[in-house]
């Protein structure tokens, strides 16, 4: 398990990690324009029904990612991947309105940067 990448969620009883990879970006852009329209068509869909569809949606991908990077790891004994249909079936509205948050945090960490400053000398300061 990545926690720097990465957010945990448990779906009947079994943990996926939910990973934002760039194949993952390539599909959500693809899918909504890119990551910054994501928020705003999940906030703005047009109904309840639309509303889950998408977090579904989402929800799959990112947990897909984290059971394709380990089949790619163990390519003598892959693992299933989630479907839409499994993911409906296993869990209510409740749980999808909690893992929204596993869902940002996941997209987060993937787009998280980790910027350090060098130490630079001021300029029109004369050292010593």
């Amino acid at each position: 398990m990545n926690i720097d990448r990465s957010a945990v969620i448990n779906i009947a009883g079994k943990e996926y990690e939910l990973i934002l990879t760039t194949r993952a970006t390539k599909m959500i852009a693809s899918r909504y324009g890119g990551l910054e329209n994501l928020g705003e068509k999940l906030m703005k869909t047009e109904n309840f029904e639309m509303a889950l569809d998408e977090i579904v949606w989402l929800l799959t991908l990112l947990a897909n990612q984290s059971i394709l990077i380990r089949n790619l790891k163990n390519k003598d004994k892959p693992e299933d991947l989630l479907t839409e249909d499994e993911v409906e079936l296993l869990t209510s509205p409740l749980d999808l309105a909690a893992y929204k948050n596993a869902i940002t945090e996941a997209m987060f960490k993937g787009t998280k940067r980790n910027v350090e400053s060098e130490d630079e000398t001021p300029k029109n300061v004369e050292v010593g």
